[in-house]
């Protein structure tokens, strides 16, 4: 019996994560879902995005399936929810794979992975203003960087043993500076793993122009974020794009697209990226087979191409999306 937080958060992430727990009841596998709540509607009942108790209760589980959640520009003393809790759970490591599937407009061939160091950078919440000016202060250090790199380069080894290390080392020399030092360093430990470095605007056109050259890409927090969502351009949009946050003890799992409150509640917010990412809980959790099976089913749904959302040129529901993959499951 798997103990899993169920945490659907704002918008669109209280559809897709409900589709995605279908998925998961349908396999041959034994969940206990512990439900909790977290994001802006919370944070207008209680003050806060992320209440004290939900971090504690989420210690008592073994990971989290989370949905998404809103984080408004304007709003005074509000800190997002995910950021928050990638911080109070330790999860140094931020996954986003990009893969080619089969459906018209994505380029083939892609199959990557962007690993995002997810505590520090210049999403440290440490900013302050004058009267003119505004400031954010990148934190890098050697603890993080050590650590994400050793997780980069050991998912490096289960891969195609190819690593690039995306800085701006040559402007930004003290903060890109240690990030690359450090994963240098690291990668003495690695004589299997080639490794070859990109700064971060050549590593933006690049993944426009041969994305197939990439295999595991290590990047800062800011970089990775940017970069991940162009790579999920390539192969179909957010719709499709997964992710993991995970630490040394923990694993929080959730799609890249946010909370779309513009189509929340019509219907029509494509499951593909929730179901993803649930596939990588099950990787998580050991369930290698099973993990297999949810995205080969999501394959055999896009390839063909009857059951598709807006996102994708159909004009199926959420639901409907959900009803033939697990179909397609039971089929594998």
């Amino acid at each position: 019996m798997y103990k899993i937080a169920v945490i659907p958060g704002d918008g669109i992430g209280k559809i897709v994560t409900p589709e995605t727990i279908r998925v998961l009841e349908s396999i041959d596998l034994k969940f206990e879902f512990q439900h909790m709540e977290v994001g802006y509607e919370v944070f207008k009942k209680v003050g806060t995005s992320v209440p004290e108790d939900v971090i504690s209760s989420l210690r008592n589980t073994q990971a989290c399936l989370f949905g998404a959640t809103t984080t408004p520009v304007d709003v005074p003393n509000y800190r997002s929810a995910v950021v928050t809790l990638r911080k109070a759970l330790d999860l140094y490591a931020n996954v986003r794979p990009a893969r080619s599937y089969p459906i018209r407009g994505q380029v083939k061939d892609v199959d990557l992975v962007i690993v995002r160091e997810n505590t520090e950078g210049l999403y440290s919440g440490i900013e302050f203003a004058t009267k003119d000016s505004a400031f954010a202060m990148r934190v890098i250090t050697r603890r993080a960087c050590e650590r994400v790199a050793r997780f980069a380069f050991d998912l490096a080894m289960r891969r195609r043993r190819k690593l690039i290390v995306v800085t701006k080392a040559n402007i930004m020399r003290k903060t890109c500076g240690l990030f690359r030092e450090v994963t240098l360093f690291v990668a003495e430990n690695y004589p299997e793993v080639e490794v070859d470095e990109m700064f971060v605007d050549a590593a933006a056109m690049n993944l426009v122009l041969k994305p197939q050259v990439f295999d595991v890409i290590l990047t800062s927090n800011l970089f990775g974020d940017i970069l991940s969502d162009e790579a999920a351009g390539l192969v179909g949009g957010l719709g499709l794009a997964p992710s993991a946050n995970i630490g040394d003890d923990y694993g929080l799992f959730e799609p890249v697209h946010g909370s779309a409150p513009d189509i929340a509640g019509k219907g029509i917010a494509n499951p593909i990226a929730a179901i993803l990412s649930a596939k990588m809980l099950l990787d998580f959790l050991g369930e290698v087979t099973w993990a297999e099976r949810v995205e080969n089913a999501v394959s055999a749904v896009l390839k063909k191409r009857k059951y598709l959302t807006p996102d994708l040129g159909g004009s199926s529901t959420t639901r409907e999306v959900t009803e033939a993959i697990i179909s397609a499951l039971e089929k594998i």
